[in-house]
């Protein structure tokens, strides 16, 4: 069962798209993510022999899905940059700061999604436009559709979890010390983490 469709081009102008279930038209409509149920994170390698994992426990958005046109789908999200917890208040107030994110001045980060395309199965490719400290670059995420479920409260919930790898430095993060023993304090690389439960809005 899927969500997105993915379009090839075969030859020229040719478009080729996978078969869409006809039981997907009843997810079509809008969605707002649960906050309460949901997590971005992230995960980056600290010191050259550890990960550092980290949340961000403020964020917003909304999923527009279309059962009958997969393709036409579209996610908006918004993080606020403050909110976000390592479990360390002294490197969450260091992360806030000038020599990363700068909180103060740049208070969100915002993803807002161009294209969807299927990559088999229930496995899915979103790919759209990262905005951290104002510098905007394309993302893309890849998502795997964990299905839909009516709650203990009547809601139609839908939920998706993936991930995606971006090089900090790209986005205007390029704080980092040297180590002694060669290496950096924090790596370029970072992995984003999305675990995403979203309620079907009232039509």
């Amino acid at each position: 069962m899927g969500i997105f469709s993915r379009r090839t081009t075969e030859p020229a102008t040719t478009v080729a798209t996978l078969p869409v279930d006809p039981a997907l038209a009843a997810l079509t409509g809008e969605y707002t993510i649960d906050a309460a149920h949901s997590s971005i994170g992230f995960t980056v390698r600290h010191a050259m022999v550890t990960n550092v994992r980290g949340s961000f426990g403020e964020h917003e958005g909304t999923l527009k899905l279309n059962g009958s046109d997969p393709a036409a789908s579209s996610a908006d999200i918004e993080v606020k940059i403050a909110s976000v917890d390592t479990g360390i208040n002294d490197r969450d107030n260091h992360l806030r700061s000038g020599d990363f994110f700068d909180a103060e001045q740049f208070p969100l980060m915002t993803f807002r999604s161009t294209e969807a395309a299927q990559l088999g199965g229930d496995k899915y490719r979103v790919t759209g436009d990262l905005t951290i400290k104002d510098v905007t670059k394309p993302l893309s995420i890849d998502l795997e559709f964990n299905g839909v479920a009516t709650d203990v409260y009547g809601n139609e919930r839908v939920g998706f979890e993936g991930s995606a790898e971006i090089l900090r430095s790209e986005w205007g993060l390029t704080w980092n010390a040297a180590l002694e023993t060669g290496g950096v304090m924090v790596s370029d690389k970072v992995k984003l983490n999305f675990d995403i439960s979203a309620i079907k809005n009232a039509a």
